[in-house]
């Protein structure tokens, strides 16, 4: 089987040319050799003339010698024009044969920038899985290098004979390889993979993950200050990889274990992923020691081990991670760093806007400090409703290009009427189109205290809830419901495409309920609806709930 990046990509699930690419993803892993990579899903940029153009290429497959196929999909009906094969997107068409020039091009150019000595070989497919071209020699394409319905089935082939095997391995191919993990956009956001969001994910525009993995600083400590949205979480998991990928031990600690659960998916084999609890757990274990969970104080007994305990061997790491970092402790802080090797590189991410525990932010004297401003994950008009909320308070950046979905805001006046609004927010969230893995129920309260931690459906709303028990292997157990339900403390650095966030009650728009509206809104990344308390929707000037909403 051809090794596949990035990976994870068996975990996703999408709709139509998302679902096709995946299809053939899947064709194209299971039909090569082991000696093959497949880069999927690269994203180019280039200027020429002043002009920027933007790209995707479907798929790369690399072979040992260092050649490199690049393949076109154009899923669905094609045109056969006089100036070659077109692909209608809305009222425009686009000539493939254009596109895939521009895609060669593009590659090249920064392939020729980036390894200036070697040569790579570049050659071009065109695969359409459900059009059969009547006139390929006026395709403006070989006609040996279009794969169309008549021949899909020889997918697998037509690429062994374009790459075949044999050849000498290239004395660069570990510098091919850097190259395009270094244009590829590796990681998928985090709760598509996870099943979250089930069929989208976001891609952020340009930077985090690719920037701040270019700082250098000696020892490297960098303190990356990023507002939700703009790509943390992403930065981490490629982190991660990098150091895998280098023969580095790396870490990933942090606080919320949803988060962490979440992390333990879709992260590459090769470190350890855990929140500050279960590190302490498992070093305390090592030690011979057992943790009685049962007892009043068990997790601050794991704290003080943690505190005293000077790592052997076994417990140092080449790359510590620590992800969410407003939620940690100053000593927690200390003794996580204290696991590092003293060449080891350390990363400490974080959003001071989503500290909701009131904790105050840890000292890390000498460090390189980056900021990220900008929201990529979520729709421009939620952040806009936010901007109003906030007033002075806090102003934030929307980075996404999506617009027009609106911030719905229902309003409830009592008990009865909160189950009724949420209900009634789910049914218009299915409205709109989202299946129901794709909407999340998020509450302003904390578990203990949400009237709605009881409920395992609302109506005919079966809900997914974490019953608080863990199976044998650690996992998380949930009930068998398909709307996912969490409060706003335990779904902090995860998303989905439809949030409902509800429960919102307060009397004061204050500094912790401001951090805790930006939380939850937040976590949408096409669909905003709240539900909202009387006294909450006066307090950010939102309307009353009139008669005809509550009958």
């Amino acid at each position: 089987m051809a090794h596949v990046i990035p990976t994870g990509w068996r975990e996703l699930t999408a709709l139509g040319a998302a679902q096709r690419e995946l299809e053939t993803l899947t064709v194209l892993a299971n039909g090569l050799p082991d000696d093959y990579t497949i880069y999927h899903g690269l994203h180019w940029t280039r200027v020429h003339q002043g002009t920027a153009f933007f790209g995707e290429i479907d798929f790369v497959v690399v072979s040992p010698s260092g050649r490199l196929l690049l393949i076109e999909q154009k899923s669905g009906f094609l045109a056969e024009t006089a100036d070659g094969l077109c692909k209608a997107y809305g009222a425009k068409e686009k000539s493939v044969p254009i596109q895939m020039s521009r895609s060669m091009h593009a590659l090249q150019t920064r392939l020729d920038q980036s390894c200036p000595n070697p040569s790579f070989h570049l050659d071009a497919l065109l695969y359409c899985p459900d059009y059969t071209v009547r006139q390929p020699g006026s395709a403006g394409i070989d006609p040996e290098r279009i794969v169309d319905a008549t021949r899909r089935e020889h997918l697998v082939a037509v690429v062994k004979s374009i790459l075949p095997l044999g050849a000498q391995a290239h004395p660069a191919i570990d510098k091919l390889h850097r190259f395009l993990a270094d244009e590829l956009e590796l990681v998928p956001e985090v709760t598509a993979v996870a099943g979250q969001a089930g069929t989208l994910y976001t891609r952020l525009s340009g930077g985090l993950t690719h920037w701040a993995r270019h700082i250098e600083c000696d020892p490297f400590r960098l303190r990356v200050i990023g507002t939700a949205g703009s790509g943390k979480t992403q930065l981490a998991l490629a982190v991660l990889r990098d150091a895998v990928v280098a023969g580095r031990r790396p870490l990933y600690v942090c606080y919320n274990r949803p988060l962490a659960d979440h992390m333990a998916l879709i992260a590459p084999s090769g470190g350890i992923v855990a929140t500050y609890h279960q590190l302490a757990d498992r070093i305390y274990r090592g030690a011979g020691h057992v943790p009685d969970f049962s007892q009043p104080g068990a997790f601050a007994q794991l704290e003080d081990f943690l505190s005293g305990f000077q790592p052997d061997e076994s417990w140092l790491f080449d790359e510590i991670i620590v992800d969410e970092g407003q939620d940690f402790q100053e000593a927690w802080k200390d003794n996580v760093l204290r696991l590092l090797r003293p060449s080891g590189r350390a990363w400490w991410l974080e959003d001071p806007t989503q500290n909701l525990y009131g904790r105050q932010p840890v000292r890390l004297p000498g460090w390189v400090v980056v900021r990220s401003e900008t929201n990529y994950r979520s729709p421009q008009d939620i952040l806009v409703q936010l901007n109003q909320l906030m007033g002075n308070m806090h102003r934030f950046e929307a980075g996404s290009p999506l617009t027009g979905s609106g911030v719905e805001i229902l309003v409830y006046k009592d008990a009865p009427d909160l189950l009724k609004q949420t209900k009634r927010a789910i049914t218009a969230g299915l409205s709109a189109g989202f299946r129901r893995e794709m909407i999340a129920l998020v509450t302003f309260r904390g578990r203990e205290h949400s009237l709605l931690a009881p409920y395992d459906h609302l109506g005919p709303y079966p809900l997914k809830i974490f019953t608080g028990q863990y199976d044998l292997l650690g996992n998380p157990v949930f009930t068998s419901g398909d709307i996912a339900s969490e409060s706003i403390y335990r779904f902090k650095g995860q998303a989905a495409p439809c949030v409902i966030f509800t429960e919102v009650d307060f009397e004061v728009l204050g500094e912790k309920e401001c951090r805790k509206l930006f939380v939850g809104m937040t976590r949408a990344t096409m669909k905003l609806i709240l539900v909202v308390s009387e006294r909450a929707g006066t307090a950010i000037g939102g309307p009353r709930a009139p008669s005809q909403e509550r009958s």
